[in-house]
């Protein structure tokens, strides 16, 4: 059996950063694990100092189940380098060259309106983005769907 895994992201603002992550990807909310009905009470079990808020952290996954889950975290310090792992965001479809890089260009010029930038475009094969708090993620074409 393969191992699932989780993607987590650093930040200084969980709900903030989870918001642009929910649009970018059509993520939502994951539930709080069974047997609880909310992710305070969930939080609540933990021995966590008073200053530790649930609203430090959030925990969104694909509406079908399909892929990571992402969790988002509040740390205290700063990100200060470049990151060793990031998310590669695929853009759907089939064409020409031309048609893919358009979708390309059309999800990233969506994704800076959500509150991401642009650090490069490397023509007419992806774009590399930040999301509001420096994290680098890259818009890239994706396999064509089908069905």
């Amino acid at each position: 059996m393969a191992a699932r895994i989780d993607l987590t992201l650093d930040c200084t603002d969980a709900q903030f950063l989870a918001g642009f992550w929910r649009t970018a990807l059509g993520y939502i909310d994951e539930p709080p694990p069974a047997p609880f009905k909310t992710r305070e009470e969930w939080h609540a079990q933990f021995d966590l100092p008073e200053d530790d808020s649930v609203d430090d952290g959030a925990w969104l996954c694909a509406p079908d189940g399909v892929g990571p889950r992402l969790a988002i975290l509040k740390v205290p310090e700063p990100k200060t380098a470049k990151n060793r792992l990031h998310i590669d965001v695929r853009v759907p479809g089939h064409g020409s060259p031309e048609e893919r890089w358009a979708r390309i260009r059309a999800e990233s010029e969506r994704l800076v309106r959500a509150g991401g930038s642009v650090l490069e475009e490397f023509e007419g094969h992806h774009v590399l983005m930040a999301d509001p708090e420096g994290n680098e993620f890259c818009v890239a074409a994706g396999p064509a769907q089908t069905g």
